[in-house]
């Protein structure tokens, strides 16, 4: 249960980030940004990675 929670934790910032840019919206300041999508897939990256360091260091892992 442990790591099915961990898996929980470490996924669920990049699926909110994901579905923020999903929306379709015409008034979202990063969609004409020149480095928007990759800054979003960066976001997810690093949301993604942030909590696995965590508990990896503290030794949930």
């Amino acid at each position: 249960i442990k790591i099915f929670s961990i898996a929980c934790v470490v996924f669920l910032p990049p699926t909110l980030v994901a579905s923020f840019y999903g929306m379709n919206f015409h008034i979202m300041p990063d969609l004409n940004w020149s480095l928007g999508y990759p800054g979003a897939l960066g976001l997810m990256v690093v949301s993604c990675f942030a909590p696995y360091r965590y508990f990896k260091h503290s030794g949930w892992l």
